[in-house]
């Protein structure tokens, strides 16, 4: 059971002003067009269209909002990187997406979707140089990994884990594989989130203690 299937659209914000004031605590998801930011936010929810996967790349260029519980919000970023986004989009961007990132104090951590045949590529490096100063964590989604191996899932999972050890601070950054189409990596991907909105994961089913006369069960000690 996904822990942000209650997951609903709560608005579309296209000027800081209009930002939900009774915000606590709120989780971004960035990625370059393509890179699979939407799908994998449908995944996370067990939801098939919460965000709107667009066949026209660099579409949605307003900060959506979707409610995970009271004052729980996930923030879609619009995608980066589409070549033929006119430039006023590119200028939005910089006025809306900037000041959001580095002055929201609600915003808990960025999650970076990148697709996994294509890591770190320049506009990738660009948001997380300029992101870290902010001093917020940063998690890594590897998104698509069903197009690869196990072996070349490993070779890039490694290799991205070694440029991220070059940044620093252990405690913030972090990387995983991902495939919204196989549902790989959904449940870390849920702990890391979970921990960052101070969300409780489900606790699977407790069947309680042993019976008294059940193999394994231990007699009180006296002495």
């Amino acid at each position: 059971m996904p822990l942000f299937q209650q997951a609903v659209f709560l608005t579309t914000v296209a000027h800081l002003r209009d930002l939900p004031q009774d915000s606590l605590c709120e989780v971004a998801f960035a990625g370059r067009s393509n890179a699979g930011k939407s799908s994998a936010i449908n995944t996370l929810a067990g939801r098939v269209r919460l965000a709107f996967v667009s066949k026209t790349p660099g579409r949605t260029q307003h900060l959506n909002y979707f409610t995970l519980a009271v004052g729980k919000y996930f923030v879609d970023l619009p995608g980066y990187g589409y070549a033929k986004a006119p430039e006023e989009i590119r200028s939005q961007w910089e006025g809306l997406i900037g000041p959001y990132l580095s002055k929201r104090d609600q915003l808990a951590g960025l999650v970076v979707i990148m697709d996994i045949r294509r890591p770190f590529t320049d506009l990738d490096i660009r948001l997380i140089d300029w992101f870290r100063p902010t001093g917020r964590p940063i998690h890594i989604l590897l998104s698509k990994a069903d197009k690869l191996s196990r072996q070349e899932q490993s070779k890039v999972l490694k290799s991205v884990r070694a440029e991220i050890a070059t940044w620093g601070d252990a405690a913030l950054y972090s990387v995983q594989l991902f495939s919204s189409l196989k549902k790989t990596g959904v449940e870390e991907a849920e702990t890391v989130l979970a921990g960052w909105l101070n969300m409780a994961k489900p606790t699977k089913e407790n069947k309680g203690p042993p019976d008294k006369g059940s193999p394994g069960a231990k007699m009180p000690q006296h002495g």
